[in-house]
């Protein structure tokens, strides 16, 4: 079915309910598309990001339809509405034992799943590294040679429609025990220190020059980023909450793969 069709069969599902039961085939071909790569929840245009929210409707519209069933693999037993991702060795992934992709997420040519989990709608491009007990979100947008070191916690989001999901583009290194969240998008070639915690709340501050330059939910391209704090008043008094600090930019002349553990290593920040 062409996309546009989809499309339209998605939103007249969306709108009346009693429309479920006689369309699930079109619910079904869309989560398809998605597993395939066929289709995005988001993707790149004209540098911004095109959300499409019919498609995180479908996703909706899929856990509806679905009943829960009992999956066994192996020695292990799961009971759930959707069933675990397959064919890695067609797809040319990388996943060692306890990784788990959810059906319905796209994994491309060359990405590497340690112990970790991908969600429904999430979108993880080539030669990406998933590292142990990194989870990748629902809808998450992941670019490619994007390095996820472990315990990465990468948001999802289905609801509201309206909500960006979380976006980590091209050439990003994301450090040890990170959390983005909350649509904040992460540009390319962007270095996280470990431990910096970004929500779409979340000042995030250029102190590399003399006066400092203020983002929230957005780090630009190449930033050096670490994990600070900032006063903020209250009731009771003044009290230091979380903040992120860009203190540096990677040069661009540097060869991607190394420079993305030496951008962190030459401002003296842990990864």
């Amino acid at each position: 079915m062409e996309i546009n069709t989809l499309k339209i069969n998605i939103e007249r599902i969306w709108e009346d309910r009693n429309l479920l039961s006689e369309n699930v085939d079109s619910i079904n071909e869309v989560i398809e598309l998605l597993d395939k790569g066929e289709i995005r929840v988001a993707e790149p245009e004209n540098n911004d990001w095109q959300i499409n929210g019919w498609i995180k409707k479908a996703i909706l519209l899929y856990f509806a339809s679905q009943k829960m069933k009992t999956h066994e693999v192996g020695i292990f037993e799961f009971y759930d509405k959707i069933p675990l991702k397959k064919n890695f060795e067609k797809l040319g992934v990388r996943v060692v034992p306890h990784a788990i992709s959810r059906y319905g997420s796209f994994l491309a040519k060359g990405v590497i799943m340690m112990p970790s989990y991908v969600n429904i709608g999430a979108f993880v491009d080539e030669n990406s590294m998933v590292d142990t007990w990194t989870t990748v979100g629902s809808c998450a947008q992941i670019g490619k040679n994007v390095h996820l070191s472990g315990g990465v916690g990468v948001g999802g989001v289905l609801e509201p429609l309206q909500a960006n999901p979380v976006i980590i583009e091209d050439n990003c290194f994301i450090g040890s025990r990170c959390i983005i969240v909350e649509g904040v998008r992460i540009c390319k070639e962007a270095v996280l220190g470990a431990n910096v915690v970004i929500t779409a709340s979340t000042k995030i501050i250029d102190v590399s020059e003399s006066e400092p330059i203020e983002y929230k939910g957005i780090v630009p391209e190449r930033s050096v980023v670490i994990p600070g704090s900032i006063p903020k008043k209250f009731n009771a008094g003044t009290y230091n909450v979380n903040c992120a600090l860009i203190i540096g930019k990677r040069k661009e002349s540097t060869d991607k793969k190394t420079s993305l553990n030496n951008a962190l290593r030459n401002f003296n920040v842990s990864i």
